[in-house]
């Protein structure tokens, strides 16, 4: 009997069921991303690329913000017990918990950039100078990466909305890796936009969430070192 407990545990912590594991996470984690913002995304799909569509896509893209930090949290809370898989119920917490105060800094996020892309796409109607794309596109780089340090920071801890923004600036300069690593997967996902569709992104959307995890490690672990009992 013991010799079979043995061989059971063995297989049980092999590569092979640990690999298994994290492919069931990951599923189980795409699937309600999917579900939690198909909704406003199919549309997204569907809408002709013209700029008098930016906020429109603004709109359908405000249920994301949530969806992503459910997502983080599920991701990172997740054990490596085998025996313990519930991303489900990790993910659902966690969109309990951080679903208002994520939007506080989703939304607004968005309206920035809305903003910015408006005003890009037609500068020349509003008598812009053709050198103004060059600061709006950074400001534009620099609202985004700040915003998706803040999401991730809103995600995994308790603090106050605008300690949230303070740390996403602060790290956004006190840890360059990340800022461009972030960098980095939104020209990704940018590329499989233009070459496939917003589909193909939805359907490796938890990869890309696991990705956006492992690239902000380092802040992740700064602020807990530094900021956290």
């Amino acid at each position: 009997m013991s010799g079979a407990a043995q061989t059971w545990r063995q297989f049980g912590d092999g590569p092979l069921s640990r690999i298994t594991s994290r492919v069931y996470i990951l599923l189980v984690v795409e699937l309600l991303l999917l579900l939690t913002t198909l909704p406003a995304l199919l549309p997204l799909v569907l809408l002709g690329r013209d700029a008098s569509n930016l906020p429109l896509v603004a709109l359908f893209l405000v249920p994301v913000g949530p969806a992503v930090s459910a997502a983080l949290y599920a991701l990172r809370h997740q054990g490596t017990d085998l025996t313990d898989l519930r991303p489900a119920t990790l993910f659902w917490r966690g969109y309990r918990a951080n679903v208002f105060g994520v939007l506080r800094l989703w939304v607004p996020t968005l309206l920035w950039l809305t903003v910015l892309a408006v005003n890009l796409a037609y500068s020349g109607a509003v008598g812009l100078s053709s050198w103004w794309a060059v600061p709006l596109v950074l400001i534009g780089v620099a609202v985004t990466l700040c915003g998706a340090n803040a999401l991730v920071i809103a995600s995994l801890f308790d603090f106050r909305t605008r300690d949230v923004l303070r740390l996403a600036v602060h790290f956004l300069v006190r840890t360059p890796g990340v800022s461009v690593g972030n960098a980095l997967l939104l020209a990704a996902a940018a590329g499989i936009i233009a070459v496939f569709s917003e589909a193909v992104l939805m359907l490796l959307a938890s990869i890309a969430v696991l990705a956006f995890l492992r690239v902000s490690d380092p802040m992740i672990n700064l602020i807990r070192k530094e900021f956290t009992a």
